[in-house]
């Protein structure tokens, strides 16, 4: 929602003003409403709004309109929480009893949720939200007494203002290289666009007053029975005339290159990590005719793109934007830069005329909120406005694209087009409405997922494509913290256990309908308990939380797993060592030396060409055994395929990063059998983690491989292991 910290905290005074501005012909009197009414009046706004979408979601009938109306009712309980606990002038009863009936609002929505799983993603902080939810709240809080900025009672719907690309606070970092000056000064021209922009559709559809965008996420969340997210590819050229000299490329590749060559222009490269998902948009680029081709990347893989450019389509130049990019060719075919100093290159980035954009690792841009994902998302607007027919080759490659929910497609659809981030764009507009069904229909689901997929979604698995890939295995090494610190770690997990149990305790105490509930956990008090915590460890600068537990337990693990690498690397070769933390990485490199083991490493604060050199020391020395690597630094665009053994001595917070860590090893040219050892510390809230990055494994397995796995859970693994230590506390309580 749009400046909600300009609202002013409403109140008694608040309450007086309104009355003033006309209200007090049926202002009820002072024994009708209560003191805690005028301290918060729009908390029974809420409880009446919170009933009436619960009644329809009872009877399964949560239309757009109220689904509206949860989102909305969601975020002013959370900016009520965040003012009744900030607040100075009211006691501490008062607060308590205010904050009380905001989880009894809270608790409705998370059971109405559970209801209907389309939801959930409503709940979430950062949603996007529609004019209507902005009327909606407006409406609401004038409704309370809230004295509203200008910039809140005015709600526009009309489209914005073409979006300027440079922010006003990035105008300053902007850099022009000489090299760019250059090469405007010899071609200061675009070639102009001639072609008609596409006629506006003058009439209503049948679809125009629903929200489409839950139901979209909801057709890959219920599976396909058997169907993968891939859309039809053609079959493989007889002849490989694709594949540069002395190269070849695998039938999959071929046959993606094939569907570019004849006019897929906005593809989703969703294929398993290690599927050589790099040269198969290269030669697309190539086929396509996509030139100059921009490529966003993670840092740690820009000087890997340059040479991968170099074996697949030698005849192109590449060059690598660096810092200021100084040293870049601006009239090479290819620019590759980084997430991290794109900021600083918009300005000319968005002139130079790019005919294709490639964005690696695009789960990187899943959270819409954020910088990068902005100035990607507007340089694709840029390059589409450009291009003559508006149909440049857009690619967003990512072998991992949902992290803890379907709505992680958001940002990609967006990217390519597809959506507009609240509703579908023309294209896939008239896809759905060509089906004739709606979401009130159970086949409008299969009928939508498959017209997203047939806007350019490729998804392959290593077992259907790359059948003499070797297998992969992940086993785990239970080991025990018995010293000092293991008991630390265990005492400090009960006390979360105790705190989390006294906030649940205190919701179930203030429930007036408490003594006819069923006995046994509130799984819904539960969840909202969690994410509570969960909100307030990631806001605390101290204090122990789950976050701090879970860095303290890969501290105590870092010895055994190095001790536990070094027995593989004396047995078995060359060994690649996964860790989340710099000082397990330092354990770890201590102890493998002082075994006679020689190590590189993998870390987030080193050059590209200290890490390429790495890589290389580690894949082509004998003398290396083991390449100790930075989970993050290191998870995505690698290629360890020296080692076929891999230590994880620190968990994820999500089953993609373990996969990406593991496919690192796990790709075409390797030879061996892979296996992955994780190191769980036994008896702690770790143990819990990997059970849930485990289950995670289900998300991706049926949205994009057809599968009818189940989800446990759209919940991420840290509030799920929130509540794993909640359960326990409850259950230790006898409760």
């Amino acid at each position: 929602m749009p400046n909600t910290g300009q609202r002013r905290s409403p109140g008694r005074s608040a309450h007086r003003a309104a009355g003033a501005r006309g209200t007090a012909a049926r202002k009820p009197s002072r024994n009708q409403v209560s003191r805690h009414d005028e301290e918060a009046p729009i908390i029974p706004i809420l409880a009446r709004k919170v009933r009436e979408v619960e009644a329809k979601a009872q009877k399964g009938k949560v239309g757009p309109t109220n689904r509206v109306k949860f989102q909305v009712i969601a975020f002013l309980v959370r900016e009520e929480r965040a003012r009744v606990k900030g607040s100075t002038e009211m006691s501490e009863s008062m607060r308590t009893e205010l904050l009380k009936r905001l989880d009894g609002v809270a608790t409705i929505l998370a059971k109405t949720a559970a209801r209907d799983t389309s939801l959930i993603t409503l709940l979430e902080a950062d949603a996007a939200t529609s004019p209507v939810a902005q009327k909606m709240r407006r409406d609401w809080l004038l409704e309370s007494g809230a004295e509203l900025s200008p910039e809140e009672l005015i709600i526009t719907t009309q489209a914005p203002e073409p979006e300027q690309i440079i922010p006003a606070e990035l105008a300053q970092k902007q850099v022009v290289p000489i090299q760019v000056k250059a090469r405007q000064r010899s071609n200061p021209f675009l070639a102009p666009n001639l072609t008609p922009a596409p006629a506006e559709r003058s009439t209503r559809g049948r679809l125009d007053s629903w929200e489409l965008m839950g139901p979209l996420y909801k057709s890959f969340e219920t599976g396909a029975g058997g169907a993968s997210a891939c859309m039809p590819l053609p079959e493989a050229p007889k002849i490989d005339r694709l594949a540069p000299p002395g190269r070849e490329i695998m039938k999959h590749q071929a046959r993606f290159v094939e569907a570019v060559k004849r006019g897929q222009r906005s593809i989703l490269l969703a294929d398993e990590p290690g599927l050589g998902k790099t040269a198969q948009s290269l030669l697309a680029a190539s086929v396509a005719q996509a030139y100059p081709l921009l490529v966003v990347v993670p840092n740690v893989v820009k000087m890997n793109w340059a040479r991968e450019v170099e074996r697949w389509t030698p005849g192109r130049r590449a060059t690598v934007i660096h810092g200021d990019g100084r040293d870049i060719d601006a009239f090479a075919d290819i620019f590759i830069v980084n997430y991290e100093v794109l900021d600083r290159h918009l300005a000319w980035l968005s002139t130079l005329g790019f005919r294709g954009m490639v964005v690696d690792e695009a789960h990187f841009i899943k959270n819409l909120h954020s910088q990068r994902s902005q100035h990607v998302l507007s340089l694709a607007r840029r390059i589409r406005a450009n291009t003559p027919g508006g149909k440049p080759l857009l690619m967003a490659l990512t072998g991992t694209p949902l992290i803890n929910d379907v709505a992680d497609f958001n940002a990609i659809w967006q990217f390519l087009g597809w959506t507009t981030g609240d509703k579908p764009g023309p294209e896939l507009m008239a896809k759905l409405e060509e089906n004739g069904l709606t979401p009130a229909d159970s086949g409008f689901y299969p009928e939508a997922r498959n017209a997203v997929i047939d806007l350019g979604i490729v998804r392959r698995k290593k077992i259907d494509v790359a059948a003499d890939l070797p297998s992969k295995m992940i086993a785990d090494i239970p080991v025990e913290l018995d010293d000092e610190a293991g008991r630390s770690i265990r005492d400090a997990e009960r006390e979360l256990g105790q705190r989390l149990l006294a906030k649940y305790n205190r919701i179930i105490e203030a429930r007036p309908d408490r003594a006819g509930r069923p006995s046994g956990p509130d799984l819904d008090i539960m969840r909202l308990v969690a994410q509570g915590e969960l909100e307030e460890s990631k806001a605390a600068g101290g204090g122990e939380n789950v976050f701090t537990m879970v860095r303290r337990i890969g501290q105590a693990k870092a010895q055994l797993a190095a001790d536990y690498t070094a027995q593989l690397a004396h047995s078995v070769g060359k060994v690649v060592f996964f860790a989340k933390h710099i000082d397990v990485m330092d354990t770890a490199e201590r102890v493998l030396a002082g075994r006679d083991l020689r190590t590189v490493s993998i870390r987030g604060d080193q050059s590209t060409q200290a890490r390429q050199e790495a890589i290389d020391a580690f894949n082509n020395d004998p003398g290396v055994s083991v390449i100790v690597c930075s989970l993050t630094a290191a998870g995505v665009g690698v290629n360890l395929q020296a080692a076929s053994n891999v230590v994880l001595a620190e968990l994820s917070w999500t089953a993609a990063e373990q996969t990406q860590a593991i496919d690192r090893v796990h790709r075409i040219g390797q030879d061996e059998p892979v296996t992955a050892w994780r190191i769980i510390a036994a008896h702690t809230i770790d143990s819990k983690i990997a059970e849930l990055i485990d289950s995670k494994q289900g998300l991706a397995a049926r949205a994009l491989d057809g599968s009818d796995q189940a989800i446990e859970s759209s919940d991420s693994v840290q509030l799920n292991a929130l509540i794993s230590v909640l359960r326990d506390a409850i259950v230790a309580s006898g409760k």
